[in-house]
């Protein structure tokens, strides 16, 4: 399916796979909203594990590293809506390894998927070997911010077009987070969970 998007004098050619990204897109073209894509908010914040950071058996607090991550999907969630965006929630967060001291620790956050105001952000940590500068993945999370005015109002964002194949299997999962809240919520009945349903049919 092809279709031709045009905001802000703004003109280009998507070729989408499936209906699903097309119907997602077709309610944000009716506003005029420009899609952007997961890379254009990509945000890399890298710096060490210092003393201070570390507890009795010298790895990274975890606190520590959620405040990183927390502001890596800050300045991510603001790059997507250019406006000022808030934590809404931590929906997930994997310690998977311990973070030692001394370690060069790099917190990648971008868009996974965006909503009406809100924005899923999927975040990945890496630990870089002080001998070989090898990366190897210590940790990962998703936070969810949502974008407000200068009153604290939420507004409308931009929505996502993934690109890779990694891009588009968060893009999918994201609405059967989104689901799944809902529903535990109390927010979304379980029969019109449609995405959530289709995992078990």
């Amino acid at each position: 399916m092809t279709l031709i998007l045009s905001s802000f004098h703004y003109f280009e050619t998507f070729d989408f796979t499936t209906l699903k990204l097309s119907t997602y897109l077709i309610t944000f073209v009716k506003k005029n909203m420009h899609p952007k894509h997961p890379s254009e908010s990509l945000t890399i914040l890298t710096d060490l594990v210092l003393p201070s950071e570390t507890n009795p058996l010298n790895n990274l607090f975890g606190g520590e590293l959620l405040a990183r991550m927390d502001r890596a999907a800050s300045i991510s969630a603001r790059r997507h809506s250019r406006r000022i965006a808030v934590t809404a929630s931590v929906n997930h967060v994997a310690f998977n390894r311990a973070i030692p001291l001394g370690s060069v620790v790099t917190v990648e956050a971008k868009v996974s998927r965006s909503f009406k105001s809100s924005m899923e952000i999927y975040i990945d940590v890496w630990v870089e070997d002080r001998e070989t500068g090898i990366r190897s993945k210590a940790n990962e999370a998703i936070y969810t911010f949502v974008a407000v005015d200068d009153t604290g109002r939420p507004v409308e964002v931009a929505p996502i077009i993934p690109e890779t194949e990694l891009e588009k299997e968060r893009f999918d999962a994201a609405l059967r987070r989104k689901q799944l809240s809902l529903v535990l919520a109390g927010k979304m009945k379980p029969n019109e969970a449609t995405e959530l349903k289709a995992l078990f049919t």
